[in-house]
Protein backbone atom coordinates (compact mmCIF):
# COMPACT_ATOMS: atom_id res chain seq x y z
CA UNK A 1 0.00 0.00 0.00
CA UNK A 2 1.00 3.39 -1.17
CA UNK A 3 2.44 5.76 2.17
CA UNK A 4 0.83 8.66 2.63
CA UNK A 5 1.92 11.28 0.42
CA UNK A 6 3.81 8.67 -1.77
CA UNK A 7 3.06 9.60 -5.36
CA UNK A 8 2.52 7.16 -8.44
CA UNK A 9 2.91 7.77 -11.78
CA UNK A 10 0.06 6.46 -13.33
CA UNK A 11 0.54 5.81 -17.17
CA UNK A 12 -2.20 5.50 -19.48
CA UNK A 13 -0.80 3.47 -22.54
CA UNK A 14 -0.74 6.15 -25.42
CA UNK A 15 1.91 5.91 -27.82
CA UNK A 16 2.94 9.70 -26.60
CA UNK A 17 3.91 8.34 -23.38
CA UNK A 18 6.33 6.17 -25.00
CA UNK A 19 7.63 8.34 -27.40
CA UNK A 20 9.26 10.83 -24.54
CA UNK A 21 12.80 10.23 -22.56
CA UNK A 22 11.03 10.52 -19.38
CA UNK A 23 8.28 12.37 -18.23
CA UNK A 24 9.24 15.09 -14.95
CA UNK A 25 7.59 14.86 -11.69
CA UNK A 26 6.97 17.87 -10.02
CA UNK A 27 6.90 17.74 -6.00
CA UNK A 28 3.37 17.40 -4.32
CA UNK A 29 2.69 20.57 -2.33
CA UNK A 30 2.38 20.13 1.25
CA UNK A 31 1.69 22.79 3.97
CA UNK A 32 0.66 26.03 3.39
CA UNK A 33 1.41 28.46 0.49
CA UNK A 34 0.39 31.55 -0.61
CA UNK A 35 0.69 32.93 -4.32
CA UNK A 36 -0.99 36.00 -6.43
CA UNK A 37 -2.32 33.43 -8.96
CA UNK A 38 -3.37 29.78 -8.57
CA UNK A 39 -4.06 27.58 -11.67
CA UNK A 40 -6.37 24.73 -11.45
CA UNK A 41 -5.12 22.20 -13.98
CA UNK A 42 -1.76 21.83 -15.61
CA UNK A 43 -2.20 20.78 -19.21
CA UNK A 44 -2.21 23.36 -22.12
CA UNK A 45 -4.31 26.07 -20.91
CA UNK A 46 -3.28 26.13 -17.87
CA UNK A 47 0.60 26.24 -18.40
CA UNK A 48 -0.07 29.03 -21.00
CA UNK A 49 -1.77 31.07 -18.43
CA UNK A 50 0.47 30.26 -15.69
CA UNK A 51 3.70 30.84 -17.97
CA UNK A 52 1.97 35.09 -19.16
CA UNK A 53 1.07 35.29 -15.79
CA UNK A 54 4.48 34.50 -14.09
CA UNK A 55 6.64 36.33 -16.99
CA UNK A 56 4.30 39.69 -15.85
CA UNK A 57 5.69 39.83 -12.29
CA UNK A 58 2.93 37.53 -10.92
CA UNK A 59 3.58 34.68 -8.26
CA UNK A 60 1.73 31.62 -9.75
CA UNK A 61 1.32 28.41 -8.61
CA UNK A 62 -0.12 25.27 -10.79
CA UNK A 63 -2.25 22.56 -8.90
CA UNK A 64 -2.27 19.93 -11.21
CA UNK A 65 -3.79 16.25 -9.83
CA UNK A 66 -2.13 13.50 -11.73
CA UNK A 67 1.49 15.36 -13.56
CA UNK A 68 1.79 17.27 -16.46
CA UNK A 69 0.32 16.24 -19.37
CA UNK A 70 -1.52 13.40 -17.76
CA UNK A 71 -5.41 14.83 -19.34
CA UNK A 72 -6.18 15.29 -22.35
CA UNK A 73 -2.98 17.96 -23.12
CA UNK A 74 -1.01 14.87 -23.38
CA UNK A 75 -3.50 12.37 -25.04
CA UNK A 76 -5.09 13.78 -27.99
CA UNK A 77 -5.02 12.91 -31.79
CA UNK A 78 -2.45 15.70 -31.70
CA UNK A 79 -4.07 18.58 -34.05
CA UNK A 80 -3.11 21.16 -33.87
CA UNK A 81 -6.02 22.93 -35.97
CA UNK A 82 -8.83 25.25 -36.89
CA UNK A 83 -12.08 24.56 -34.34
CA UNK A 84 -13.27 25.04 -30.68
CA UNK A 85 -16.93 24.91 -31.52
CA UNK A 86 -19.54 22.60 -32.54
CA UNK A 87 -21.59 25.07 -34.94
CA UNK A 88 -20.38 25.71 -38.18
CA UNK A 89 -19.77 29.06 -39.60
CA UNK A 90 -22.72 29.55 -41.05
CA UNK A 91 -24.47 29.05 -37.73
CA UNK A 92 -21.75 31.40 -35.99
CA UNK A 93 -23.16 33.83 -38.15
CA UNK A 94 -26.91 33.30 -37.44
CA UNK A 95 -26.08 33.40 -34.15
CA UNK A 96 -23.70 36.03 -33.37
CA UNK A 97 -23.74 38.13 -36.96
CA UNK A 98 -21.09 38.16 -39.31
CA UNK A 99 -18.52 40.54 -37.02
CA UNK A 100 -18.28 38.37 -34.56
CA UNK A 101 -18.20 35.42 -36.63
CA UNK A 102 -15.33 36.57 -38.43
CA UNK A 103 -13.92 37.74 -35.26
CA UNK A 104 -13.96 33.98 -33.77
CA UNK A 105 -12.48 32.35 -37.00
CA UNK A 106 -9.47 35.03 -36.67
CA UNK A 107 -9.03 34.04 -32.91
CA UNK A 108 -8.59 30.51 -33.83
CA UNK A 109 -6.07 31.22 -36.98
CA UNK A 110 -4.01 33.41 -34.26
CA UNK A 111 -4.29 30.56 -31.62
CA UNK A 112 -2.97 27.96 -34.47
CA UNK A 113 -0.10 30.94 -35.07
CA UNK A 114 0.62 30.72 -31.28
CA UNK A 115 1.38 27.49 -31.12
CA UNK A 116 3.88 27.34 -34.21
CA UNK A 117 5.59 30.44 -32.59
CA UNK A 118 6.11 29.45 -29.18
CA UNK A 119 7.71 26.09 -30.95
CA UNK A 120 10.08 28.25 -32.76
CA UNK A 121 10.89 30.77 -29.84
CA UNK A 122 11.18 28.38 -27.12
CA UNK A 123 12.87 25.41 -29.18
CA UNK A 124 10.52 22.51 -28.40
CA UNK A 125 10.73 19.24 -30.84
CA UNK A 126 7.62 18.49 -31.63
CA UNK A 127 7.53 16.31 -34.74
CA UNK A 128 6.11 18.85 -36.42
CA UNK A 129 4.38 18.25 -40.12
CA UNK A 130 1.32 18.76 -41.96
CA UNK A 131 0.91 21.59 -43.99
CA UNK A 132 -3.22 22.03 -43.14
CA UNK A 133 -5.78 19.87 -42.66
CA UNK A 134 -7.82 17.73 -45.04
CA UNK A 135 -11.65 16.77 -44.44
CA UNK A 136 -11.94 14.07 -46.42
CA UNK A 137 -16.37 13.52 -48.20
CA UNK A 138 -17.48 9.93 -46.76
CA UNK A 139 -20.06 10.48 -48.94
CA UNK A 140 -20.71 11.78 -52.72
CA UNK A 141 -23.14 14.08 -51.61
CA UNK A 142 -20.76 16.11 -48.96
CA UNK A 143 -17.74 15.89 -51.81
CA UNK A 144 -20.29 17.93 -54.07
CA UNK A 145 -20.81 20.37 -51.40
CA UNK A 146 -16.80 21.03 -51.29
CA UNK A 147 -16.77 23.92 -54.03
CA UNK A 148 -19.75 25.78 -52.52
CA UNK A 149 -18.00 25.65 -48.82
CA UNK A 150 -14.59 26.51 -49.88
CA UNK A 151 -16.19 29.53 -51.14
CA UNK A 152 -17.67 30.40 -48.87
CA UNK A 153 -14.87 29.88 -45.99
CA UNK A 154 -12.33 31.95 -48.52
CA UNK A 155 -14.54 34.94 -49.42
CA UNK A 156 -15.80 35.33 -45.77
CA UNK A 157 -13.07 34.74 -43.80
CA UNK A 158 -10.24 35.11 -45.40
CA UNK A 159 -9.20 31.14 -45.01
CA UNK A 160 -7.14 29.12 -47.57
CA UNK A 161 -9.15 26.67 -49.16
CA UNK A 162 -8.34 24.08 -52.11
CA UNK A 163 -11.01 21.39 -53.24
CA UNK A 164 -9.57 18.20 -54.55
CA UNK A 165 -11.73 15.41 -56.71
CA UNK A 166 -12.08 12.03 -55.77
CA UNK A 167 -8.50 11.33 -58.23
CA UNK A 168 -6.83 14.67 -56.75
CA UNK A 169 -7.01 12.70 -53.48
CA UNK A 170 -5.92 9.29 -54.93
CA UNK A 171 -2.88 10.80 -56.42
CA UNK A 172 -1.61 13.04 -53.36
CA UNK A 173 -1.67 9.97 -51.56
CA UNK A 174 -4.88 10.18 -49.72
CA UNK A 175 -6.80 6.85 -50.93
CA UNK A 176 -9.58 4.88 -49.02
CA UNK A 177 -12.84 3.42 -50.45
CA UNK A 178 -14.82 5.25 -48.51
CA UNK A 179 -13.14 8.75 -49.58
CA UNK A 180 -15.13 10.66 -52.49
CA UNK A 181 -13.17 14.04 -52.60
CA UNK A 182 -11.13 16.71 -50.40
CA UNK A 183 -11.53 20.13 -48.87
CA UNK A 184 -7.84 21.15 -47.75
CA UNK A 185 -7.58 24.22 -45.31
CA UNK A 186 -4.32 25.33 -45.37
CA UNK A 187 -4.34 26.45 -41.54
CA UNK A 188 -2.58 24.17 -38.95
CA UNK A 189 -0.50 21.51 -38.55
CA UNK A 190 -0.17 17.96 -36.93
CA UNK A 191 2.50 17.74 -33.96
CA UNK A 192 3.16 15.07 -30.93
CA UNK A 193 1.16 16.69 -27.99
CA UNK A 194 3.29 15.35 -24.94
CA UNK A 195 6.57 17.08 -26.36
CA UNK A 196 4.57 20.22 -26.57
CA UNK A 197 3.01 20.57 -23.49
CA UNK A 198 6.02 19.43 -21.33
CA UNK A 199 8.31 21.84 -23.38
CA UNK A 200 5.50 24.08 -22.28
CA UNK A 201 5.97 23.25 -18.31
CA UNK A 202 9.69 23.15 -18.88
CA UNK A 203 9.22 27.07 -19.83
CA UNK A 204 6.72 27.72 -16.96
CA UNK A 205 9.24 26.44 -14.76
CA UNK A 206 11.49 28.88 -15.94
CA UNK A 207 10.31 31.65 -16.09
CA UNK A 208 9.41 31.36 -11.84
CA UNK A 209 5.88 29.98 -12.04
CA UNK A 210 5.67 26.91 -9.52
CA UNK A 211 4.17 23.25 -10.77
CA UNK A 212 2.99 21.28 -8.26
CA UNK A 213 1.47 17.48 -9.27
CA UNK A 214 -0.55 14.63 -7.82
CA UNK A 215 -1.84 17.88 -5.76
CA UNK A 216 -5.98 17.89 -6.28
CA UNK A 217 -7.82 21.13 -5.23
CA UNK A 218 -10.75 19.09 -3.20
CA UNK A 219 -12.51 22.43 -2.21
CA UNK A 220 -12.38 25.87 -3.58
CA UNK A 221 -13.77 28.45 -0.47
CA UNK A 222 -13.35 32.41 -0.10
CA UNK A 223 -11.22 33.10 2.86
CA UNK A 224 -11.39 36.77 3.52
CA UNK A 225 -9.73 38.50 0.96
CA UNK A 226 -7.96 35.17 -0.44
CA UNK A 227 -9.73 32.57 -2.18
CA UNK A 228 -8.34 28.91 -0.10
CA UNK A 229 -7.44 25.67 -2.18
CA UNK A 230 -7.46 22.82 -0.03
CA UNK A 231 -5.43 19.78 -1.25
CA UNK A 232 -4.87 16.41 0.72
CA UNK A 233 -1.79 17.43 1.71
CA UNK A 234 -1.88 21.17 2.47
CA UNK A 235 -4.09 24.43 0.61
CA UNK A 236 -2.74 27.12 -1.30
CA UNK A 237 -4.34 30.85 -0.56
CA UNK A 238 -4.50 33.31 -3.76
CA UNK A 239 -6.12 36.19 -4.38
CA UNK A 240 -7.33 35.12 -7.84
CA UNK A 241 -7.55 31.51 -9.12
CA UNK A 242 -7.51 30.07 -13.05
CA UNK A 243 -9.99 26.91 -13.82
CA UNK A 244 -8.49 24.89 -16.43
CA UNK A 245 -9.31 21.28 -15.81
CA UNK A 246 -10.98 21.35 -18.93
CA UNK A 247 -12.91 17.56 -19.24
CA UNK A 248 -11.34 16.54 -16.00
CA UNK A 249 -12.70 19.40 -13.85
CA UNK A 250 -14.25 18.09 -10.58
CA UNK A 251 -17.61 19.25 -10.66
CA UNK A 252 -17.44 20.65 -6.90
CA UNK A 253 -14.43 22.78 -7.51
CA UNK A 254 -16.03 25.34 -7.56
CA UNK A 255 -19.68 24.18 -7.34
CA UNK A 256 -20.20 26.73 -10.12
CA UNK A 257 -18.57 23.82 -12.31
CA UNK A 258 -21.52 21.20 -11.43
CA UNK A 259 -23.67 20.61 -14.26
CA UNK A 260 -22.17 23.24 -16.92
CA UNK A 261 -19.60 20.51 -18.87
CA UNK A 262 -20.24 17.30 -20.32
CA UNK A 263 -16.72 15.43 -21.04
CA UNK A 264 -17.08 12.80 -23.96
CA UNK A 265 -14.63 10.21 -24.93
CA UNK A 266 -12.23 10.25 -27.64
CA UNK A 267 -10.20 6.91 -28.61
CA UNK A 268 -7.28 6.66 -30.37
CA UNK A 269 -5.19 3.88 -31.48
CA UNK A 270 -1.68 3.63 -32.66
CA UNK A 271 0.10 0.71 -35.36
CA UNK A 272 3.52 -0.60 -35.60
CA UNK A 273 5.22 1.23 -38.00
CA UNK A 274 4.61 1.08 -41.49
CA UNK A 275 7.01 -0.35 -44.48
CA UNK A 276 6.42 1.29 -47.83
CA UNK A 277 5.06 -1.36 -49.60
CA UNK A 278 2.70 -1.27 -46.81
CA UNK A 279 2.07 2.20 -47.39
CA UNK A 280 2.03 2.08 -51.18
CA UNK A 281 -0.49 -1.16 -51.25
CA UNK A 282 -3.17 1.39 -48.92
CA UNK A 283 -2.41 4.40 -51.17
CA UNK A 284 -1.91 6.04 -48.37
CA UNK A 285 1.36 8.21 -48.22
CA UNK A 286 0.44 11.65 -47.10
CA UNK A 287 1.73 13.36 -44.21
CA UNK A 288 -1.37 15.16 -44.25
CA UNK A 289 -3.51 15.52 -41.04
CA UNK A 290 -7.44 14.56 -41.80
CA UNK A 291 -10.83 13.54 -40.50
CA UNK A 292 -14.23 12.78 -42.60
CA UNK A 293 -17.01 14.53 -43.05
CA UNK A 294 -19.42 12.70 -40.29
CA UNK A 295 -20.76 14.44 -36.95
CA UNK A 296 -19.10 11.05 -35.01
CA UNK A 297 -16.00 11.96 -37.45
CA UNK A 298 -12.47 9.94 -37.39
CA UNK A 299 -9.56 11.78 -37.20
CA UNK A 300 -6.20 10.10 -38.73
CA UNK A 301 -2.71 11.12 -40.02
CA UNK A 302 0.73 9.32 -40.76
CA UNK A 303 3.17 9.74 -37.92
CA UNK A 304 6.91 10.88 -38.81
CA UNK A 305 8.02 7.16 -38.17
CA UNK A 306 5.54 5.55 -40.25
CA UNK A 307 2.92 4.63 -37.62
CA UNK A 308 -0.69 5.35 -38.10
CA UNK A 309 -2.85 7.38 -35.94
CA UNK A 310 -6.50 6.76 -36.03
CA UNK A 311 -9.22 8.11 -33.63
CA UNK A 312 -13.00 8.13 -32.82
CA UNK A 313 -15.32 9.55 -31.36
CA UNK A 314 -17.94 7.68 -29.23
CA UNK A 315 -18.54 5.81 -25.74
CA UNK A 316 -20.25 7.08 -22.46
CA UNK A 317 -19.76 5.02 -19.72
CA UNK A 318 -16.33 4.64 -18.74
CA UNK A 319 -16.71 0.63 -17.82
CA UNK A 320 -13.82 -1.98 -18.58
CA UNK A 321 -16.30 -3.30 -20.62
CA UNK A 322 -17.69 -0.33 -22.40
CA UNK A 323 -13.92 0.86 -23.27
CA UNK A 324 -13.26 -2.14 -24.78
CA UNK A 325 -16.46 -2.17 -27.13
CA UNK A 326 -15.74 1.28 -28.38
CA UNK A 327 -11.92 -0.01 -29.03
CA UNK A 328 -13.17 -2.71 -31.00
CA UNK A 329 -15.33 -0.49 -32.73
CA UNK A 330 -12.76 1.36 -33.36
CA UNK A 331 -10.16 -0.82 -35.12
CA UNK A 332 -13.49 -2.27 -37.26
CA UNK A 333 -13.80 1.40 -38.20
CA UNK A 334 -10.01 1.63 -38.89
CA UNK A 335 -9.62 -2.08 -40.97
CA UNK A 336 -12.86 -0.83 -43.08
CA UNK A 337 -11.55 2.56 -43.73
CA UNK A 338 -8.23 1.69 -44.62
CA UNK A 339 -8.44 -2.09 -45.66
CA UNK A 340 -5.14 -2.94 -46.64
CA UNK A 341 -3.74 -2.39 -43.48
CA UNK A 342 -6.29 -5.01 -41.49
CA UNK A 343 -3.42 -6.85 -41.02
CA UNK A 344 -1.15 -4.65 -39.42
CA UNK A 345 -1.30 -4.75 -35.23
CA UNK A 346 -2.28 -1.37 -32.80
CA UNK A 347 0.56 -1.36 -30.89
CA UNK A 348 -1.17 1.73 -28.56
CA UNK A 349 -4.37 2.29 -27.79
CA UNK A 350 -6.07 4.91 -25.22
CA UNK A 351 -8.74 7.39 -24.68
CA UNK A 352 -9.63 10.71 -23.34
CA UNK A 353 -11.85 13.43 -22.57
CA UNK A 354 -13.19 16.01 -25.14
CA UNK A 355 -15.01 18.25 -23.41
CA UNK A 356 -18.00 19.90 -24.49
CA UNK A 357 -20.77 23.11 -23.18
CA UNK A 358 -24.40 23.45 -23.45
CA UNK A 359 -23.49 26.19 -25.95
CA UNK A 360 -21.09 24.09 -27.54
CA UNK A 361 -18.73 26.62 -27.25
CA UNK A 362 -15.60 27.96 -25.38
CA UNK A 363 -15.88 30.22 -22.28
CA UNK A 364 -12.85 32.36 -21.59
CA UNK A 365 -14.04 35.18 -18.95
CA UNK A 366 -14.64 35.37 -15.39
CA UNK A 367 -17.05 33.32 -13.04
CA UNK A 368 -19.63 35.07 -12.25
CA UNK A 369 -20.66 35.68 -8.40
CA UNK A 370 -16.81 34.36 -7.59
CA UNK A 371 -14.66 37.68 -7.31
CA UNK A 372 -11.13 36.61 -8.71
CA UNK A 373 -11.83 33.28 -10.63
CA UNK A 374 -11.75 33.42 -14.03
CA UNK A 375 -12.22 30.02 -16.54
CA UNK A 376 -11.01 28.96 -20.11
CA UNK A 377 -12.52 25.79 -21.02
CA UNK A 378 -14.38 23.63 -23.09
CA UNK A 379 -12.73 23.29 -26.80
CA UNK A 380 -15.04 20.48 -28.13
CA UNK A 381 -11.87 18.57 -29.35
CA UNK A 382 -9.51 21.56 -30.72
CA UNK A 383 -7.87 22.29 -27.45
CA UNK A 384 -4.03 22.18 -28.84
CA UNK A 385 -4.60 25.44 -30.66
CA UNK A 386 -7.35 27.25 -28.33
CA UNK A 387 -5.98 26.64 -25.19
CA UNK A 388 -2.70 27.56 -25.92
CA UNK A 389 -4.33 31.17 -26.83
CA UNK A 390 -6.85 31.00 -24.17
CA UNK A 391 -5.07 30.35 -21.60
CA UNK A 392 -2.50 33.45 -22.55
CA UNK A 393 -5.93 35.33 -22.97
CA UNK A 394 -7.32 34.93 -19.58
CA UNK A 395 -4.32 35.69 -17.91
CA UNK A 396 -4.17 39.07 -19.40
CA UNK A 397 -8.08 39.55 -18.78
CA UNK A 398 -6.06 39.49 -15.12
CA UNK A 399 -3.66 40.90 -15.98
CA UNK A 400 -5.73 43.91 -17.50
CA UNK A 401 -4.35 44.03 -20.29
CA UNK A 402 -7.31 42.93 -22.24
CA UNK A 403 -11.03 43.25 -21.81
CA UNK A 404 -14.16 40.56 -22.20
CA UNK A 405 -15.34 42.59 -25.05
CA UNK A 406 -12.64 42.07 -26.78
CA UNK A 407 -12.67 38.54 -26.81
CA UNK A 408 -14.98 37.06 -29.54
CA UNK A 409 -18.72 36.86 -28.35
CA UNK A 410 -18.62 33.25 -29.04
CA UNK A 411 -16.11 32.58 -26.36
CA UNK A 412 -17.41 34.80 -23.81
CA UNK A 413 -20.45 34.27 -22.57
CA UNK A 414 -20.29 32.06 -19.10
CA UNK A 415 -20.76 28.29 -19.24
CA UNK A 416 -25.10 27.53 -18.77
CA UNK A 417 -26.09 24.10 -16.49
CA UNK A 418 -27.43 21.72 -18.71
CA UNK A 419 -31.13 21.11 -17.99
CA UNK A 420 -30.83 18.04 -15.38
CA UNK A 421 -27.71 17.59 -15.50
CA UNK A 422 -27.66 14.09 -14.13
CA UNK A 423 -29.50 13.17 -16.97
CA UNK A 424 -26.52 14.17 -19.57
CA UNK A 425 -25.08 10.87 -20.23
CA UNK A 426 -28.55 9.98 -22.03
CA UNK A 427 -28.92 12.70 -23.58
CA UNK A 428 -25.18 12.11 -25.39
CA UNK A 429 -26.66 8.70 -25.82
CA UNK A 430 -29.44 9.50 -27.84
CA UNK A 431 -27.20 12.70 -29.62
CA UNK A 432 -24.99 9.57 -31.02
CA UNK A 433 -27.93 7.92 -32.14
CA UNK A 434 -29.14 10.93 -34.05
CA UNK A 435 -25.68 11.66 -35.23
CA UNK A 436 -25.43 7.85 -36.64
CA UNK A 437 -28.64 8.16 -38.80
CA UNK A 438 -27.59 11.36 -40.01
CA UNK A 439 -24.02 10.22 -40.89
CA UNK A 440 -25.45 7.37 -43.02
Amino acid sequence: MAQPGARENIMIGSYWESSVDELPEDRQLFGEAYFDVAVIGGGITGLSAAMRLAEAGASVCVLEANRVGWGASGRNGGLCCLGGTKHSEHDLIKRFGLEEARKFVDFQVQAIDTVAERIATLEIDVDRHSRGEVLLAHRQKDADGFADEAAFLSDTFGLRTTVWSAGEIVERGLAGPEFHGGLHLGHGFALNPMKYVQGLARNTRRVGAKLFSHTPVLKLERDASYWRLETPHGSVRAHRVVLSGNGYSRENVPTWLRGRLLPVMSSVLVTRPLSRDELTDQGWTSDLMACDTRNLLHYFRLLPDGRFLFGTRGGIFETRESIERVRKTSRADFERMFPAWAHVDSEFAWHGHVCMARDLAPFVGRVPNMKGVYAAMAYHGSGVAMGSLSGEKVAELMLGKTRAENLPAVMNKPFRKFPLPWLRQLYLQGAYWWYGVKDR
